[in-house]
């Protein structure tokens, strides 16, 4: 147990010069400060594999400090659930995610890209030249799995304006009696500019706006996730044309095959989150 917890400390807090944990480390910091006379590097990592502490690795994350985190993850979490403001939507209502994939590069290999052979991969020039660079930007229909999507050569007010243009001037949309739309704060469509803009061209409209740094709310970004693995990687184009036939024509591909994501995060996983995460920081607080 004592090792475990070593294991779940930063180094820096125990005065070691490493950022990180290996195993080799572990063992060594547990024999100096005297947890054991002696350890094999087999047990240290037995123990640390019965509850899956890994501590030589990392990952990057946003901590959330908006003050209205709950209140804005929590309207979306219950759009995705057809519910608004405690009552169901009506087939009337339509909710759409939006947000732009911004600097997707044409690099053309110095080298023609090989296809995989038996006992080898798909092979890529490491060295390339860019050509330029596309913003997409889309919209999701998460009920209905209908996407829309143009390619920019910048993200801005007018540009985006033109997405949402694209989807509000055709059925369902300019007749229904609600279109939420969910995203981010860029500076293309954040505040009450954004919404007073917006609901003065088209009154059927509720923006609604997700917390700071929640990208992972917004499910266009799963869209966009697939798009990169599935059409983008490994990234070898021709010309800037060829890259724009890529993402357009596996957006109409997507479309024909997709069905609505399973989002199971509720309101109830988002309440336990922030509990969680409350808890984490104090405990921090105390520490330092």
């Amino acid at each position: 147990m004592e090792i475990k917890a070593l294991a779940c400390e930063l180094p820096s807090r125990c005065d070691r010069p490493f950022s990180r944990w290996s195993i080799s480390d572990l063992a060594h910091e547990a024999c100096r400060v005297g947890l054991v006379a002696a350890i094999s590097h087999t047990t240290v990592w037995r123990w640390l594999n019965e509850d899956a502490i890994r501590p030589w690795k990392h990952r990057s994350w946003i901590f959330p400090r908006d003050p209205q985190f709950a209140e804005k993850a929590g309207n979306i979490l219950d759009l995705y659930q057809r519910m608004w403001q405690g009552k169901e939507l009506t087939e009337n209502d339509f909710v759409i995610s939006t947000d732009e994939k911004t600097s997707i590069q044409a690099r053309q290999r110095l080298h023609p890209t090989l296809p995989c052979e038996p006992y080898k991969p798909i092979r890529v020039e490491h060295e390339y030249e860019r050509l330029g660079a596309w913003a997409y930007l889309a919209a999701l229909d998460v009920h209905r799995t209908k996407i829309f999507g143009h390619l920019e050569t910048k993200t801005g007010i007018v540009p985006f304006d033109r997405l949402v243009n694209s989807v509000m001037s055709q059925s369902p949309y300019k007749d229904a009696q609600r279109v939420f739309w969910i995203m981010d704060n860029g500076s293309a469509h954040r505040g009450a500019s954004c919404v007073e803009r917006l609901t003065s061209q088209f009154p059927n409209i509720v923006v609604v706006h997700g917390p700071i740094h929640a990208s992972w709310l917004n499910q266009i970004e799963i869209y966009f996730s697939i798009l990169q693995r599935k059409a983008l990687m490994p990234n070898d184009f021709q010309t800037m044309d060829e890259l724009s036939h890529r993402i357009i024509g596996f957006q109409s591909f997507y479309e024909s095959i997709a069905k609505p994501f399973e989002w199971k995060f509720t309101r109830k996983d988002l309440k336990r989150l922030l509990k969680k995460m409350t808890y984490h920081t104090n405990k921090f607080k105390v520490a330092a």
